[in-house]
């Protein structure tokens, strides 16, 4: 059970670990901006967490994937001679029912999930009692760095509790960590803090084009005079002008007097273009974070937003995007959830069939091409379309289909 204890620094120095915070201070993200690193990049934007969940790519790419992941069931299975078997247990209700006493297992997954693929790292403190993991407590993952025991080489983590003034170490064994993608080290990179440049050039296409739609369209102009202006007009002039711009006063007559001209200032076509790079800048967003744009509503040049390609690309997402981030969740609970004399045979998994939705008659089609090769029993095939099970006979029987059988054993059949 997690408790006080001593380890030393990344700078080698002893660091005495604190008791236990209070749950809400471990939740709640407040006191500070949600990404302590910023990157510098040529658009000049400050690039963080909190400033990337104002793109709406970037948004959509983390709610998109976390939904969809932490959606599907998580259960519990242990192998047997037979195949397997679902496994009830206290473990199976922690991942699957109850994760901790303030969230429930889609809450819990979701967060998990965006702070993995939005930081490359997410964790939650693991409490232990009689041997046992009886609450998973996420932690913000910009609060929480690993390093390693100079002396041993183990590894812990130096958390900063928000609201607290003081930093705790946490042992490896009291922390589930599940780690992007990366080169094998202890942390997961983030495609925030890499894909700066991406993030930062969206950003600023979206100010230049917001201030473009706030002056309704409109370029700036050039007000002439046959006369001298001195400083005391000049004030007033600008203050004139500046109650006709902006997308509000369109259509506003402006009235000019003592010979005064006002001449407006084409427009560069490359920059009515700021739609196309929008476009662009959404379509790298999602390069970044390996989402199809069309999973995010934003259909690509010449593609469709419909029909069996789109299906393909889906399937894709699916065993390219999904399926290792899924891979990684139940290798991690395998190896530190379930005890080491258990992990042989027993082992968590996400149905990831869940996300295979089919049309009603794909869906017929399938479940009677199961259920007449003896795949499947009706009743299971009930149980995919959550339909009570049947209680007549040989409703849990596999059966085959014959089409043709030989004629001195039709009698028999009969």
């Amino acid at each position: 059970m997690a408790g006080k204890f001593s380890l030393v620094d990344r700078h080698g120095r002893p660091m005495a670990a604190l008791s236990d915070l209070t749950k809400d201070q471990r939740l709640v993200l407040a006191g500070g901006d949600l990404g302590y690193y910023v990157a510098s990049n040529a658009s000049g934007k400050v690039v963080t967490l909190s400033s990337a969940l104002t793109i709406s790519a970037v948004w959509a790419c983390i709610t998109r994937g976390a939904q969809a992941m932490a959606s599907l069931p998580l259960d519990l299975y242990r192998k047997t001679a037979s195949g397997r078997e679902r496994q009830e247990s206290p473990l199976s209700d922690l991942i699957g029912l109850s994760p901790n006493a303030d969230q429930t297992p889609v809450e819990f997954w979701e967060g998990m999930f965006s702070w993995l693929l939005s930081v490359g790292n997410a964790y939650a403190e693991i409490i232990w009692i009689n041997g046992r993991p009886s609450s998973l407590t996420p932690l913000p993952s910009t609060h929480v760095k690993p390093f390693r025991n100079k002396v041993t080489g183990e590894l812990a983590y130096d958390v900063r509790d928000p609201g607290a003034s003081h930093r705790r170490v946490i042992k490896r064994e009291d922390m589930f960590h599940l780690r992007g993608w990366g080169f094998g080290g202890d942390e997961g990179m983030s495609p925030i803090r890499w894909g700066t440049q991406s993030l930062g050039a969206a950003m600023a296409a979206d100010e230049a084009s917001g201030k473009m739609f706030g002056a309704g369209m409109q370029a700036s102009g050039v007000l002439k005079a046959n006369q001298r202006i001195d400083d005391t007009q000049r004030p007033q002039l600008q203050k004139l002008m500046d109650d006709y711009s902006g997308s509000s006063k369109a259509g506003k007559l402006l009235i000019l007097e003592a010979g005064m001209d006002f001449q407006q200032l084409t427009l560069n076509p490359d920059d009515a273009q700021m739609l196309e790079t929008r476009r662009f800048s959404i379509e790298e967003v999602c390069r970044w974070f390996g989402v199809p744009p069309i999973v995010i509503g934003h259909s690509a040049e010449g593609q469709t937003m419909w029909g069996t390609g789109v299906e393909q690309i889906f399937l894709s997402w699916m065993q390219l995007g999904i399926n290792p981030v899924l891979k990684k969740v139940e290798q991690r609970i395998r190896k530190q959830l379930i005890p080491l004399n258990d992990q042989r045979k027993v082992y968590a998994e996400f149905n990831r069939e869940a996300m295979l939705q089919m049309d009603s008659k794909a869906k017929a089609e399938f479940l009677r091409a199961m259920v007449s090769n003896g795949i499947m029993s009706r009743n299971e095939s009930r149980d995919k379309l959550n339909l009570q099970r049947s209680a007549q006979d040989g409703a849990d029987d596999l059966m085959v289909q014959t089409a043709m059988s030989p004629i001195d054993l039709l009698n028999e059949r009969i």
